[in-house]
């Protein structure tokens, strides 16, 4: 079985290679080796710290044809030891992307199947590059180009566990049954401006039994302005709808600026806002801005803390947050302080809690190897207060960190133009 696919995927290939007008192949290998210590979560004294080593591997194909383009990306996940050595089958191995789009025209374009959806600064659509399994969603998307530098993109996504006969109740492994978007953006000078509409079904039993379906919106606005050495971007969403039959209403703030000091400096300072609910609220509506499909570890922390599986329909947050990023030549490096509040009241036993829940401070460096290889590492710690062990238990006054280092290949196997 195993040598018959290894056959088809040469034929495969050989086949794009002789009729494509554009076709590459490459790869990306990434081992990373963690340490965490109060890692997403506050330790416990009597704990003890987690390390392992995860690798991400892809075999990448993109292929171009007159008006056609295809992308394939399989891709192999896995921790250093989950399977045998003398493992007949693996764990992980899927598409993580593998879709198909045509030019109609020079404004105009369908793109269907397995693929990222990256948007703005990834903060409600992203690929989750971190992570070493990514995300991509099912979908297909109308890409219109509305002017020299004005662009729409529609997208449309319907998912079933399977193919059925009759319906049946959707297990929500993908977060929802489906969901209809609207993303546009324009360039004018040096002001860049993008509006996004997200309408997200999720399907569930309700108390009587009965199968529904349930939609949230999320919409809102980006800005981005640059003027010589200093950039400037801000946005707004809001959230509203029904989610398993509550009301949504919550709201997110966020901006930054960045200065450009030097060739080798640059300075940033930042601060997010996502609403939350008061912990003595007794209201059923859902006060909580959830990201909903945001790279939410480029967000609020290295750590994990917050809105990384964890943190929804809870008491919000608060960030302000610096960095410090020097780089020259093939190297480098990156401090970013973030103080966290919770946005809505904590209580714990009746009595109320300050908004204060600590301090994380993020270290990265970066090193080039060469072009297709880069090495990094980091270092993060979290000083946490008695109100975030409230919210996540643990013991605060512990070592609660995480040091992680990761090693990327990145090479071109194959070219034909």
């Amino acid at each position: 079985m195993k040598k018959r696919l290894l056959l088809n995927i040469v034929i495969f290939l050989t086949i794009c290679t002789v009729n494509a007008q554009t076709f590459e192949l490459s790869s990306e290998i990434r081992p990373r080796f963690e340490n965490r210590h109060g890692f997403k979560t506050l330790i416990l004294p009597a704990e003890e710290g987690a390390n392992f080593i995860s690798q991400r591997t892809r075999l990448n194909v993109d292929f171009q044809q007159e008006k056609l383009k295809v992308g394939i990306s399989l891709q192999n996940i896995r921790v250093w030891g989950d399977v045998s050595t003398l493992a007949a089958n693996d764990n992980a191995n899927s598409f993580h992307q593998a879709w198909a789009q045509y030019q109609f025209s020079d404004q105009f374009s369908l793109k269907f199947g397995r693929q990222e959806i990256i948007y703005d600064d990834s903060r409600i659509f992203g690929n989750v590059g971190w992570a070493q399994q990514a995300r991509s969603f099912d979908a297909a998307v109308a890409k219109i180009k509305t002017s020299e530098k004005g662009r729409l993109d529609i997208g449309y996504s319907l998912n079933n566990d399977s193919e059925q006969l009759v319906n049946s109740l959707y297990t929500n492994v993908a977060g929802y049954k489906t969901f209809q978007y609207a993303w546009y953006h324009t360039q004018i000078q040096n002001f860049g401006l993008s509006f996004l509409l997200l309408n997200n079904g999720v399907e569930f039993l309700n108390t009587s039994s009965e199968e529904e379906l349930n939609y949230s919106q999320t919409f809102g606005s980006r800005a981005t302005y640059k003027l010589g050495k200093l950039s400037i971007d801000g946005a707004v969403y809001f959230q509203s709808g029904k989610i398993l039959n509550t009301t949504v209403s919550a709201n997110y703030l966020g901006g930054n600026m960045q200065y450009k000091a030097s060739n080798h400096f640059n300075f940033e300072l930042g601060i997010e806002y996502l609403s939350g609910k008061d912990m003595n609220d007794s209201s059923t509506k859902i006060k909580s801005f959830n990201p909903v499909f945001g790279t939410n570890h480029k967000f609020n922390g290295f750590m994990d803390y917050f809105y990384v599986g964890n943190h929804l329909n809870s008491v919000g947050l608060l960030d302000i947050h610096a960095t410090i990023l020097y780089s020259k030549d093939k190297f480098s490096a990156k401090i970013t302080p973030h103080v966290f509040s919770s946005a809505a009241e904590i209580y714990n036993a009746g009595v109320k809690e300050s908004n204060n829940l600590g301090t994380e401070i993020d270290l990265v460096l970066g090193y080039n190897v060469a072009k297709n290889v880069s090495i990094n590492a980091g270092y993060s710690k979290m000083f946490g207060t008695n109100s975030l062990e409230v919210l996540k238990g643990g013991d605060s006054s512990e070592n609660n960190s995480w040091a992680w280092l990761m090693i990327t290949f990145k090479p071109t196997l194959f070219t034909s133009k």
